[in-house]
């Protein structure tokens, strides 16, 4: 009878060894892939977009549906490699993601982009969780697996900033459908490694998956991220409202099954560790204040400083490379002082940089916006490295998977309502800032002032282009304002809830 393959990682008692860290280096394949493929379908949309000729309906679906289904998937995805193995789940997602890719850069046609974006998003959700669970199964030790997250962590910022350099570079030199096959030799490259390097681990005792729950799981998330999207796109309305509505009853729905069933989708009695639902908190609104400024930085350096996009990914690399500099000094400053206080410390940090962007200008301010930027990312870092490991830790061995994914799921919706947020304070500021001037055709944001300024006298253009640019500016300064009040309210939020937390390791 052949030997069968081990249903959990093998012992570790102390410290992980070279293959725990070649397989690190295995897991962070996927998550660079991922953080690319977010960052350079925007670059390729107008070329896309003048080659396909889709509808407008089908450009935002286009945009949309890839991150859309990840989020929506997360926690089922995650509670299957419980079920059937991460190290297994992670292989069958690899492959499918190579396959959609190549899908998605020969599309013919805009309805076959959706559907290979689609089955990318469903592909991806297979892979966050599943690399953030294999590394609570590897590194046993506080302190190594702090370590490890941060890397994994600091890999997707930096693939978040290599996205605009890469696909700018693949841009001019290929078509549009090049930038989503950088996915492929990747891929494949993680197919042949993860059986060498990674462990498996599955639940020895898993029951039977309950389908109405994977059904009702699906009904809660994928309203609630479409609401939330919609908000970052059209504002509050009739069709965010009842998405929104219609994602909470069946998110109630599910809630009273999980308790009901003797084997749960998603095992509720995780919220019960105050640790574990506090550090849920923190991530979801620390990311919430990371991405309303990389959401706003760009715009002000294309738009209000005039940069180009190469330009302005470019002055964007400084700001990163802080962020990363902040997510693996974190679990290193842990190792000496309790982790509540790195995360305070970092959240008290990031109130100096928001204070910076608070007072910035509409002409000459660009160091100080970089500045403010840089600080306030590098402080805010520790919040989802370290939280991230009080949630894998939390969670038993068994139930990593889920953990991981709620982690996961978490931290999208902390980057749709950042950017949600940050776009509705800006498009009211400065809606109540053009509104002052009757006549004016400023539009409704910076983009439709630049658009009419092309129509207009050059000295008329002057006007309107300073008038815009202030009323943005204006608009930054007001989230800047907010982000160093909800940074405030983070660090003494985690104070209170973490404050029992001991030194990490």
């Amino acid at each position: 009878m052949p030997p069968q393959p081990p249903t959990a990682a093998p012992a570790r008692p102390g410290r992980a060894g070279p293959r725990e860290w070649a397989g690190l280096a295995v897991l962070t394949l996927p998550v660079l892939v991922l953080a690319l493929d977010v960052s350079v379908l925007f670059l390729a949309a107008p070329h896309l977009e003048a080659d396909l000729r889709p509808s407008a309906a089908q450009s935002l679906w286009i945009m949309d549906i890839y991150g859309f289904l990840i989020a929506g998937f997360l926690v089922t995805m995650g509670t299957v490699g419980d079920r059937f193995g991460r190290r297994r789940l992670l292989i069958v997602g690899g492959a499918a993601f190579a396959v959609a890719s190549v899908l998605t850069a020969y599309a013919p046609s805009a309805g076959t982009l959706i559907a290979a974006r689609a089955l990318l998003g469903v592909a991806g959700a297979t892979l966050m969780p599943s690399t953030l669970a294999l590394i609570g199964s590897m590194f046993t030790d506080a302190r190594q697996r702090g370590f490890a997250i941060a890397v994994w962590m600091t890999t997707m910022m930096l693939g978040v900033a290599a996205g605009p350099l890469v696909g700018g570079v693949m841009l001019e030199h290929f078509w549009w459908g090049s930038v989503f096959l950088l996915g492929v030799p990747v891929m494949a490259l993680l197919v042949l490694l993860a059986p060498v390097t990674l462990p498996e681990y599955r639940d020895p005792a898993p029951g039977a998956p309950d389908l109405p729950s994977i059904a009702l799981s699906l009904a809660a998330l994928l309203p609630a991220v479409y609401a939330v999207k919609q908000l970052a796109t059209d504002g509050p309305g009739p069709v965010v409202l009842a998405s929104a509505a219609a994602g909470l009853l069946a998110g109630r729905a599910f809630v009273r099954r999980q308790r009901r069933i003797p084997h749960p989708l998603l095992d509720l009695g995780l919220f019960r560790d105050r640790a574990f639902s506090a550090a849920l908190g923190l991530l979801l609104f620390g990311l919430v204040a990371i991405n309303a400024l990389e959401y706003l930085l760009p715009q002000y350096l294309q738009l209000v400083v005039g940069l180009s996009p190469s330009e302005a990914g470019l002055w964007t690399v400084p700001v990163i490379l802080a962020g990363a500099v902040g997510s693996l000094l974190a679990p290193v400053l842990a190792r000496y002082v309790r982790p509540v206080s790195v995360i305070a410390g970092g959240a008290l940090l990031s109130v100096a940089g928001f204070v910076l962007v608070a007072r910035v200008e509409s002409t000459g301010s660009l160091p100080v916006l970089l500045t403010g930027t840089a600080i306030a990312l590098a402080g805010i870092t520790p919040i989802p490295v370290l939280t991230t490991d009080l949630v894998v830790a939390a969670a038993p061995k068994e139930k990593a998977g889920s953990a991981a994914a709620l982690s996961e799921t978490g931290g999208e919706l902390g980057i749709g309502l950042g950017v949600a947020l940050a776009g509705s304070v800006v498009a009211a500021v400065y809606g109540a800032r053009t509104a002052a001037a009757p006549g004016s055709p400023a539009g409704e944001s910076l983009s439709d002032a630049h658009a009419a300024a092309e129509r207009l006298p050059d000295e008329a253009a002057d006007e309107l282009l300073h008038l815009a640019r202030e009323a943005f500016t204006a608009g930054l300064n007001t989230v800047g304002t907010a982000g160093a009040i909800l940074m405030t309210v983070l660090g003494a939020g985690a104070l209170t809830l973490l404050r029992r937390r001991k030194t990490s390791g």
